[in-house]
């Protein structure tokens, strides 16, 4: 295998593109213009002719992607999905691909600003299998240094709303909120800018998909409420 696809050319697709070109040819294809000359970009049609076709769309594109490849791939194929939210991908996947295009779902737990640091870790499921290549990526991801963590979609979303979809819809709020530098910052607070920093350089739209199209976040959210209510009552009950 020498050659695979990208579809998607967003932010994290360029990222995808530059993990993958350490290894192999890599063919691109977005319904936007690419260009960049270090890119080989290709119509819809030649990036279904590789092996191996990674799946970079907005979450909100997935489920109208996968219908319209259901009548146009087709051979022994794998499709992989990066999306930040796991049950949907693979549900979207597993009704609307051919029963010979195989799939892994996966989430890379790092974005382009940290792809080099250490730790990068990333999660995947062997989802359907037939034509043996989940290990070969496995080891591909691992021999860039990425951990790989091997779970079901399930209990991917059920802790990611939890853990990133809590952790962007506070980043949001105290930006909305708003907070300002002082001289006198504690560490605490510069950890709050942080958070803020590193939450809001994502799209609105990526947060929004995180929230809208994770299962269990809507439950982490009811939650979240109750306990903020919870302390304020408190305080008043003093």
């Amino acid at each position: 295998m020498n050659r695979v696809s990208i579809i998607g050319f967003g932010r994290f697709g360029n990222m995808l593109h530059q993990l993958l070109v350490k290894g192999f040819e890599v063919d691109v294809f977005d319904i936007k213009p690419v260009n960049q000359s270090d890119v080989n970009a290709v119509s819809l049609e030649d990036v279904l002719k590789n092996d191996t076709i990674f799946i970079a769309v907005p979450i909100r594109d997935f489920s109208g992607l996968m219908k319209d490849l259901s009548t146009k791939i087709n051979g022994k194929k794998t499709l992989i999905d990066v999306c930040s939210v796991k049950v949907h991908p693979k549900q979207m996947m597993l009704e609307h691909l051919p029963e010979q295009i195989d799939i892994i779902a996966t989430h890379p737990l790092f974005g382009p600003d940290s792809l080099q640091e250490r730790g990068s870790v990333m999660t995947m499921e062997k989802v359907r299998d037939t034509h043996d290549r989940y290990e070969f990526w496995k080891a591909y991801f691992e021999s860039q240094n990425i951990t790989i963590e091997e779970i079901s979609a399930e209990e991917h979303d059920i802790m990611a709303a939890r853990s990133q979809g809590l952790t962007h819809l506070v980043g949001r709020v105290i930006d909305d909120f708003g907070t300002q530098q002082t001289n006198i910052d504690t560490v605490g607070y510069k950890a709050l800018h942080k958070l803020v920093n590193q939450t809001c350089n994502d799209s609105w739209e990526l947060f929004e998909d995180i929230q809208k199209y994770n299962p269990y976040t809507q439950k982490m959210i009811v939650e979240l409420n109750e306990s903020f209510k919870k302390i304020v009552d408190r305080l008043g009950d003093n």
